[in-house]
């Protein structure tokens, strides 16, 4: 059986590593053939609509499967901070900002946790990060932090001063751009005492 779709996993294998039945059929790769490599364990199904090569190594599969379904939605709170690498909360849903008005994603995994943003806060210091090949949407490390401040009655005060103090001990730390983004999201007033009592 693998004889025969070994054409199907070749072109496959040349894919990013997560892809679309969009993607798939752009190959000339026929549905029919799509589930059969899917029942047959050749090929791996996230959620619906959405598939991977078994055994391809994954930097973070969540945040990458939300970014496929949610293209206009950008990483955001808890799970930005995972992301750089400035918190030690481990997220069990993927963050995810949107417009106000914006559908919400149809996703059967991984849960995620919906914040709507104003049209500012939400086009403010975005970054787009190729993770297993996809570009992903998620916002830098300073508007991450600004946006902990905005929301830190939902993700806690204790874990928004935590993320402050692991960038502060960065080396490429910015605190103009920390002050630029609290403006936007006016925080400035309630992240200022914090910023300075930890400076």
């Amino acid at each position: 059986m693998l004889k025969k779709y070994a054409k199907e996993l070749a072109a496959l294998k040349k894919m990013p590593g997560v892809f679309k039945t969009r993607d798939v059929c752009r190959l000339k790769i026929h549905p029919r053939n799509l589930y059969a490599m899917v029942n047959m364990g050749l090929l791996e199904k996230i959620s619906r609509g959405t598939y991977r090569l078994p055994g391809r190594p994954q930097e973070n599969p969540d945040i990458v499967n939300v970014a496929i379904r949610a293209p206009k939605g950008v990483i955001c709170l808890i799970s930005a901070l995972a992301y750089h690498g400035i918190t030690t909360q481990i997220p069990r849903e993927v963050y995810l900002a949107v417009a106000r008005g914006a559908e919400m994603p149809r996703l059967e995994y991984p849960p995620i946790r919906i914040f709507r943003f104003s049209k500012e806060p939400l086009d403010s210091g975005i970054e787009t990060h190729i993770i297993d090949g996809v570009p992903v949407r998620i916002y830098n490390p300073e508007k991450t932090l600004a946006d902990c401040f905005k929301f830190r009655g939902k993700v806690g005060l204790d874990t928004s001063i935590e993320a402050l103090k692991m960038y502060l001990r960065r080396k490429n730390k910015n605190l103009n751009k920390l002050i630029m983004y609290a403006k936007i999201c006016r925080v400035e007033n309630v992240l200022r005492p914090y910023l300075e009592s930890l400076l």
